[in-house]
């Protein structure tokens, strides 16, 4: 089980990139209840040594704790949360989510909370003693979070309330604890990537914490700056964090956002080294929903166990300023190529099938997401549109890049040839004429020099979503984009 000072090595996460709908739902759309249980899954039957607990961009059960040992009390006393399993909320970023601020606060208020639900079944441990902040881009977001938890949520307890009364809050009350939080910068910009090792630094400077973790976006990186481009910056960033913890001499934990798709990540059961190879100084990889409904258990349960099992090493050595520069052309030639497509995205996005009941979200473009000033969906029905238009979102960008930086390329992204492997066989060369003769030369001349062949059955939906679209024929489009869903193995 999992030490009390190490990290867990798996986090299971309510991402919806699922096809199959878990056994435990009743319904398409996974509720409240049915989280839940999906937490209970996770820990026992998986062997997730983590749950994140989404209050972000989501409705949430906020009495998650109480309902989980009021209905597995017997196998939480032998293996209690906070100890060998971790139950870790993400909260919204008041900097950039104003209307949920109170959120926040709530979430904070409700720790210790838990704890007394905990200590009232004689679990004398705090089932929730970290937070993670989306969209963290400095310290200080995260600072004034663990000053305000100790001087406001916990720091309330020996005040009093009635002026001669020397009754105090915890008196009245009872004990606040824990006495403070750990809090995790989850980063997803790629100034605040390359900014992760300062923003390390001064948590624990401020924080003087035993160890700290730094969550590291995989998906928004991808969809903002294309795939490639994201897994550069995600190396880069984890190479200053590693820096980092020499410099302080204190463990550093990075977490990766990784999901089923390539351009995601391109983590399943089915390839978990493809992970580990590249993020070898990675303690934490999340397991989202695709990885743990769209594959036989036994598999999942397996790639899960080799995750825990990983030990921590280096990071691969990597030259920044060719790797900077790569990004940079990458980078600029996606964005180009997306605004043509950006119609048919939006298109298609709006059949994708959800999963989960998410609220609008604040991205890296504010309100929706925008890029060059127009409007994106979420990653994941981002990454279902091109996927169901046999355009696989991966192949964007890599067009601008000449042979030596193809090469260069290969070197610094150890796994580029297997992630676009995985990824092209999903492709459709004869509907890259959807946005016009020059985009379709500049996908045809990607595809073919990776030398992927396509899978016809995925093909033959794919040209049918696109018949369907071309003459907008909106009814029977999200069942063919289901269906592609269930060849591919995840939604997006």
């Amino acid at each position: 089980m999992l030490s009390s000072l190490k990290a867990p090595a798996t986090m299971s996460t309510q991402h919806p990139d699922n096809v199959q709908i878990p056994f435990f739902s009743e319904e398409q759309v996974l509720g409240a209840e049915s989280e839940i249980k999906e937490a209970f899954y996770a820990y026992s039957h998986l062997g997730c040594h983590e749950q994140m607990w989404d209050f972000e961009g989501k409705e949430t059960d906020s009495h998650v704790v109480a309902k989980l040992l009021n209905r597995y009390g017997d196998y939480f006393k032998t293996l209690p949360l906070g100890r060998d399993y971790r139950l870790t909320f993400r909260l919204p970023n008041p900097a950039v989510e104003p209307s949920q601020g109170k959120v926040l606060l709530e979430a904070l208020e409700s720790i210790p909370r838990h704890y007394d639900v905990a200590q009232s079944m004689g679990i004398d441990v705090p089932p929730i003693f970290e937070i993670i902040l989306p969209m963290t881009t400095n310290a200080k977001e995260l600072r004034r979070i663990a000053a305000y938890y100790r001087k406001f949520v916990v720091g309330k307890a020996k005040e009093t309330v009635l002026e001669g009364d020397s009754t105090t809050i915890s008196d009245w009350l009872g004990d606040f604890a824990p006495a403070s939080i750990g809090v995790i910068p989850l980063v997803e910009d790629k100034d605040s990537l390359l900014n992760a090792g300062q923003i390390a630094e001064e948590l624990i400077a401020s924080e003087k914490p035993a160890s700290l973790r730094v969550f590291l976006a995989r998906s928004d990186p991808a969809l903002n700056y294309g795939s490639a481009a994201a897994v550069l910056y995600n190396k880069l960033s984890l190479s200053r964090l590693w820096e980092a913890q020499e410099k302080t001499s204190t463990p550093v934990y990075p977490i990766i956002g990784v999901g089923s798709a390539p351009f995601r990540g391109n983590l399943c059961p089915t390839n978990p080294q493809n992970c580990l190879r590249e993020y070898p100084s990675v303690q934490t990889f999340t397991l989202q929903s695709s990885f743990k409904y769209d594959h036989p258990q036994p598999q999942v349960r397996e790639a899960i166990s080799e995750i825990n099992a990983h030990g921590l090493k280096a990071p691969l050595a990597l030259d920044e300023t060719r790797a900077l520069a790569l990004c940079s052309v990458i980078e600029k030639e996606y964005r180009a190529q997306l605004v043509q497509l950006q119609p048919f995205i939006a298109a298609l996005a709006k059949h994708v099938p959800s999963r989960r009941t998410r609220r609008l979200h604040v991205g890296l473009f504010g309100y929706s997401r925008s890029v060059e000033g127009l409007s994106m969906p979420r990653a994941i029905p981002f990454c279902c549109a091109l996927y169901s238009m046999g355009i696989p979102p991966e192949l964007l960008g890599l067009s601008a890049l000449s042979d030596q930086q193809w090469d260069e390329l290969h070197e610094l992204y150890v796994n580029i040839d297997q992630d676009l492997a995985d990824s092209l066989k999903f492709a459709n060369p004869a509907n890259f004429s959807i946005a016009g003769p020059y985009l379709e030369s500049r996908l045809k001349s990607s595809f073919e020099r990776t030398g992927v062949e396509f899978l016809p059955a995925h093909a033959e939906l794919t040209a049918k979503i696109k018949a369907d679209l071309i003459a907008n024929r909106p009814a029977t489009m999200g069942e063919k984009i289901l269906e592609a869903a269930r060849i591919r193995g995840f939604l997006g």
